[in-house]
């Protein structure tokens, strides 16, 4: 797949696949790529070049409105509507797609993610935490219960310890409701603990994807090795 803005080719023949149930990270440096494919996912990005397959059919044949609402997205910011309730924020995604029972999935949701709705479901975005704020987002997210969902770096604004706390909370939810998982961060650890495998990207390209233990015990490419090093994963080298 290419994606080309102007003279930057922000994509260059990137071809990947991610199994049902896997989640996957992408992993490298500012400008490397990451959002960019995160985003053709749901076709919130065209490529120029390429295909993305959806249960193997071309999402250039499906709606790409609809591609979205049922896949589920997180933000780094979180992306909630200011002037709604959190409960009213959890049921839009169901509500969009005209199911019946859309205030009793954000219910479920909002439990899921460690946020009682008889407490929080009647406040606003702006009475909420950070942490608060993205297991929200989280909710809204899982709330029509998608078969895919993608996350842009959607613990990196939030302090170290709530960071902690809600990536461990949501691996154990990724895990129970089965989610296919493309997660986007620039923290290998984050990367490490919860991806079943990890794509590193350099300039538009795959540098090396491989699982966490393998891409840590035995780096193929010197930059991946030398990122893992700086992170203080892995053994180290010299760049490539």
């Amino acid at each position: 797949m290419v994606k080309v803005y102007g003279e930057l080719r922000a994509l260059d023949g990137v071809s990947m696949q991610v199994a049902s149930g896997e989640c996957v990270a992408l992993v490298g440096e500012s400008g490397s790529g990451k959002t960019t494919l995160l985003r053709s996912f749901n076709r919130m990005v065209e490529p120029d070049q390429g295909e993305i397959f959806l249960d193997g059919d071309s999402a250039r044949s499906m709606d790409p409105v609809r591609i979205r609402r049922r896949t589920g997205y997180v933000q780094q910011a979180g992306g909630l509507l200011p002037h709604w309730t959190v409960l009213r924020n959890v049921q839009l995604v169901p509500r969009l797609l005209g199911m019946d029972d859309a205030r009793e999935r954000a219910l479920d949701a909002l439990e899921r993610v460690g946020l009682p709705p008889e407490r929080f479901g009647d406040r606003w975005p702006r009475q909420l935490s950070g942490g608060q704020g993205q297991r929200v987002a989280i909710a809204r997210a899982i709330a029509a219960r998608p078969r895919v969902i993608l996350l842009d770096e959607p613990f990196g604004a939030l302090d170290a310890i709530t960071r902690t706390e809600l990536r461990s909370a949501f691996g154990e939810l990724r895990r129970e409701l089965g989610m296919t998982t493309v997660l986007v961060t620039h923290d290998l650890h984050e990367a490490v603990e919860l991806a079943d495998r990890v794509a590193v990207l350099r300039d538009g390209r795959i540098q090396e994807m491989a699982s966490p233990e393998r891409l840590v015990e035995a780096p193929e490419s010197p930059y991946v090795a030398r990122l893992l090093s700086l992170a203080g994963l892995g053994k180290g080298g010299a760049e490539g």
